[in-house]
């Protein structure tokens, strides 16, 4: 396995937030983490990318990589002031690299973007943006890549554009990749497997499309009025 989080707890100010989450990701696989907002996503990638702490738990990495994980959380951090040459000039430099200009326009290339764009980040569309974050995660050739909710604020073309490139960065070279979503349709059309994630526990996992196929997918829908839920099997997309 290329990245593996095996029983992993964590808690904070009394409210446990992962109660011994397992998953695990192998090479040229692409998971989903699916879950609604503050079921605990952000915490369990903070926690591959050794941002945070668990209570317990153990995450396990590839030792045979300079880098063995890049990604982004929450969103990319981009200096939107300077270009994308100069984005990644500058986050190649903090990682003790140093890149050619022809090394710049090829990483930049390698995610679809444009080499002859000089115009400040903060001009970019968000699909543009998350594009150049995963650019600069890649700089030290990971083995894995983790991605929090990478369709946020994209446009339909948005998000198929994205998807193309998040599966070409797995089946070509052979990426390890994790990426997380409140949205069925956005991991049901990438990923091989699912995890589901619900009040910080792992309630269901396993293929994608079989669990779809299964109807183990149930979401509750709510509106003012209505006092019990109606419920809604996940449908294939």
């Amino acid at each position: 396995m290329s990245i593996a989080g095996i029983e992993i707890s964590k808690t904070y100010q009394g409210r446990q937030v992962l109660n011994k989450v397992s998953l695990s990701c192998g090479a040229g696989e692409i998971c989903g983490l699916l879950g609604a907002n503050g079921a605990g996503k952000t915490t369990l990638f903070k926690i591959l990318f050794g941002l945070v702490t668990p209570d317990s738990g153990t995450v396990v990495l590839p030792n045979n990589a300079v880098k063995p994980i890049g990604g982004i959380i929450e969103k990319p951090a981009l200096y939107e002031y300077l270009n994308a040459y100069d984005n990644i000039h500058l986050f190649s430099s903090i990682q003790g690299l140093k890149l050619s200009k022809k090394e710049i326009a090829e990483q930049l290339q390698k995610v679809g973007l444009p080499t002859d764009r000089m115009d400040p980040v903060a001009h970019f569309s968000m699909g543009m943006k998350q594009r150049l974050g995963i650019a600069i995660a890649l700089l030290n050739n990971p083995s894995c890549l983790v991605l929090d909710e990478p369709f946020t604020g994209l446009d339909p073309m948005g998000v198929s554009s994205l998807r193309h490139l998040i599966a070409g960065l797995a089946e070509k070279d052979g990426l390890a990749i994790i990426l997380s979503s409140h949205i069925i349709e956005e991991l049901s059309k990438l990923c091989h497997t699912l995890y589901v994630l619900k009040n910080g526990q792992l309630v269901n996992s396993g293929p994608t499309q079989d669990l779809i196929a299964a109807n183990t997918l149930v979401y509750s829908i709510c509106a003012p009025g209505i006092q019990t839920a109606s419920c809604l099997s996940a449908y294939p997309v």
